[in-house]
């Protein structure tokens, strides 16, 4: 039978519906594996990183159910989010109707590709039944005391007009449309994560066995535990008068008390409290107003590229000495670290050198290499030893910082104190397309929750969305209710929750159970079970965002009495990006290749088959047509040869000590094939070395044709690749095996055993030829068989000495 990969394909995409086969089992006294890939927002059609995602996790998701686990391998979809409604503007079209109908053919491109997705558990974090357990969580966690609404300059980003999380900006950007942020000042929900930071870092450890290093690394950054010194720096007489008596004070943090005394100037954020009172009390002049207002409206990573600053004309006087020190505004001064103030050191910062060269400041040199020798021309950041700090002098300056501490606690000017990078987590977003905040605004009671038998709070169909302003916030009767507590009128809260609210806990949504899937978000004893993800595979661009967030929602459950765990994720897979000509894939740059029309060609199975062969999971892979062709080739080769098969219920029982030499051969190689793909599964996840191996495996069984060698070949093989390319190998081994070989396999080790050895002859040290000898032969006949062998090298010679490495080689020695 000829191979015709797409009547193949929706043969057994149609059987595997029909019979549920990937439905995972309520027997909960079965071993079980939770894979799972980061699900996709539907964008409508299916990318190739999907595709390399999607494909990883069903690889896994197969051979365990090979292995007689009980495997839950779900997806939904991450629903809600801007892309919907740029949509609904561009086509005139409701963002709820665009994203089901994406949705719907989404799934069926999952289908064509064969993932092995429970259809029982899906779900779209959109669906009103998701928005109402969420609501019921976040009214949960604001009565905790982890959510709370405050002001404050927030992260704007002027095309999506939403607020963004600081953990939403890269490189001053907006994540998710490139667009420079700026400073907004307005109402805000957060999340309480720095309730979380130290248990957030603390058990990064518990993480190491099963996730990368670098994701690791990133998050402990991200968190940025630092400890040091924080103390107040008092302004002056003249200093404090001119800011009407309002301010007497700042506060500074500093993680190197050593260089104290060298202290010349502080600088404070353009945001800074005090900045702003003096705008709005006219303490500054237009034209120095208009630099901050320019300072502000700066990406925070523009802020760290050229150093600028406006003095304010302003003193504190020095904590130690008395001294008074200049109160600058520079701008890599930001309000997300410690207080946004600085003590600014020249002599030992980089940054802060730079700038004071910049404006002509006091550069005041505190500490000095211990070999005496002095550095003038930049900041000296080293260990030394300290001078020009009065009763510290000589101390060694990074034992003297416990000293300097002891020295302001002791004289209740400062105290030790432990800063985070991270920062609260704003949640709201000023737009439609996302789950509306559960809270309602009355003019009587304030700030009042929805009570949770009114959940879910959903979205109004019939809204106009033009890119300008909340749609919620316009709509003509959304917002107008009654308050829940006095029953007076009251307006709706018109924010819409930060998207990454839905996938920091979509992955308990699947631990639900059948017959409560309607009356609880997850179930005690599906969690108990099923939890945590054995498996988790999705980009490395997700550590800091959906990753850190996940591990926070899940701590936050624990302490609401959700859940009895501490991590969502055991083992991450961070896969690479897909490129086509050096370049990451995108519309853009026209280098994109269409799964639909790739599958359309060749199949499935192949688009498969060259995602896992191409490159290991964790690297870039590079788009290469002809290795796709080849793909293809392969698995004809593989059907076409499979005729060499007898049909059997059972793996062959065969002799190996009566086979040919070819025929124990090819057995070697199913069975080397079989290992590594052990090793590949379990361990390494290098697909492209197993797949390697069956290659090399299908090649050696070519050279001999025994049809028990065959069968038994093919038994191991298919099973080995059906994980890989299953449509084909459910139809070999249905039509040979009646499908009993897609099962454990069993390693023979007899087939490792040899029987003869070759053994490379040199002379003089020089390798001539090889000889093939029985395991067992004697020193004696081996040396005979070499001289034989390698008899024109020692015509007119005389051996002098005879050398045998046992199953390595000979070598003669000789002379004349």
């Amino acid at each position: 039978m000829e191979y015709n990969a797409l009547s193949l394909e929706k043969k057994w995409q149609k059987y595997w519906v029909e019979n549920k086969s990937f439905e995972p089992s309520e027997n909960f006294s079965k071993k079980k594996k939770y894979i799972l890939s980061m699900f996709p927002f539907p964008s409508g059609r299916l990318h190739m990183g999907h595709v390399r995602n999607y494909t990883l996790s069903d690889t896994l998701a197969r051979y365990y159910r090979q292995q007689n686990f009980n495997v839950l391998h779900p997806i939904g979809f991450d629903s809600f989010g801007m892309p919907a409604e740029n949509a609904a503007i561009k086509n005139n079209a409701n963002p709820k109707t665009w994203t089901y109908d994406n949705i719907e053919y989404m799934k069926g491109e999952f289908k064509t590709l064969g993932f092995s997705f429970s259809k029982e558990r899906e779900l779209a974090t959109s669906d009103e039944l998701y928005t109402k357990f969420e609501q019921g969580f976040i009214i949960d966690m604001f009565e905790k005391g982890l959510l709370y609404r405050k002001k404050g300059l927030l992260n704007w980003c002027p095309h999506d007009q939403t607020v963004l999380a600081n953990e939403q900006v890269i490189d001053g950007c907006c994540w998710r449309c490139d667009t420079p942020i700026v400073k907004k000042d307005m109402n805000q929900y957060y999340f309480r994560i720095t309730q979380y930071s130290d248990e957030l870092l603390e058990d990064l450890p518990k993480l190491e066995d099963g996730w990368p290093k670098q994701v690791l690394t990133m998050q402990e950054n991200w968190i940025g535990k630092s400890n040091g010194l924080e103390f107040d720096l008092f302004f002056d007489e003249e200093s404090f008068a001119k800011l009407n008596h309002k301010f007497k004070s700042f506060d500074v943090f500093t993680t190197r008390p050593d260089t104290i005394y060298g202290v010349s100037y502080t600088a404070l954020a353009p945001e800074h409290e005090i900045v702003t009172y003096m705008i709005e009390n006219s303490l500054l002049n237009d034209e120095i107003i208009s630099e901050i207002k320019e300072m502000k409206n700066t990406s925070s990573i523009d802020r760290q590229k050229e150093k600028s600053g406006i003095d304010l004309n302003i003193n504190v006087l020095h904590p130690l000495t008395g001294k008074k020190i200049p109160v600058w505004i520079a701008n890599f001064v930001l309000m997300d670290y410690g207080s946004g103030a600085v003590m600014a050191v020249p002599a030992h910062d980089d940054r802060d050198y730079d700038f004071a060269k910049k404006y002509d400041l006091e550069i005041k040199t505190v500490i000095k290499p211990f070999n005496g020798e002095g550095v003038s021309d930049k900041a000296y950041t080293e260990v030394g030893e300290l001078f020009n700090s009065g009763k510290f002098d000589g101390m060694n300056s990074k034992k003297s910082q416990c000293s300097i501490i002891k020295h302001f606690e002791e004289n209740s000017i400062g105290k030790k104190t432990t800063n985070y990078k991270l920062k609260d987590w704003g949640v709201s977003r000023q737009r439609y397309w996302g789950s509306p905040i559960p809270f309602i605004h009355c003019a009587d009671c304030g700030l009042v929750m929805e009570k949770k038998e009114n959940l879910p709070i959903a979205l109004p169909e019939n809204v106009e969305i033009t890119g300008e302003g909340n749609p919620l916030d316009n709509h003509p009767t959304w917002k107008y209710c009654s308050c829940p507590t006095c029953g007076k009128d009251a307006i709706r809260e018109t924010d819409t929750m930060d998207t990454f609210v839905e996938s920091s806990w979509y992955f308990l949504r699947f631990c639900a159970s059948k017959e409560n899937w309607e009356k609880e978000a997850f179930s005690s004893e599906q969690l108990k079970y099923w939890m945590g993800v054995d498996h988790y595979i999705g980009g490395i661009e997700h550590a800091i965002l959906h990753l850190l967030y996940a591990r926070f929602f899940t701590k936050v459950f624990r302490d609401l009495g959700y859940l009895n765990f501490d991590e969502p994720f055991d083992k991450l897979l961070t896969q690479g990006m897909v490129l086509k000509d050096g370049a990451k894939m995108s519309k853009s740059k026209g280098n994109t290749v269409d799964p639909d029309a790739l599958i359309e060609k060749y199949g499935a199975d192949t688009a498969r088959l060259f995602i896992l062969f191409a490159a290991p999971p964790t690297q870039e892979l590079e788009w290469n047509d002809s290795a796709v062709e080849g793909a293809y080739k392969f698995i004809k080769r593989f059907f076409d040869r499979s005729s060499h098969i007898v049909k059997t219920d059972t793996i062959p029982n065969i002799n190996h000590s009566s086979l040919t030499k070819d025929e124990k051969f090819a057995r070697k190689k199913v069975y080397e094939a079989l290992k590594r793909a052990e090793e590949v599964y379990n361990d390494r996840y290098t697909f492209n070395t197993m797949i390697a191996g069956v290659m090399e495996a299908m090649n050696a069984l070519n050279t001999q044709d025994n049809s028990d060698v065959w069968s038994e070949g093919y038994w191991i093989l298919s099973s080995i690749m059906e994980p890989v390319i299953p449509h084909v190998c459910w139809q070999i081994s249905n039509e040979y095996f009646l499908l009993n070989n897609l099962a454990p396999q069993k390693i023979l080790e007899e087939v490792f055993v040899e029987d003869s050895v070759t053994l490379g002859v040199s002379i003089n040290g020089k390798r001539r030829c090889e000889i093939e000898v029985a395991i067992d032969e004697s020193k004696e006949s081996i040396i005979e068989f070499a001289k034989e062998k390698a008899a024109k090298w020692l015509e007119g010679k005389t051996v002098v000495k005879e050398i045998v490495v046992p199953k390595k080689l000979v070598n003669l020695v000789v002379k004349g």
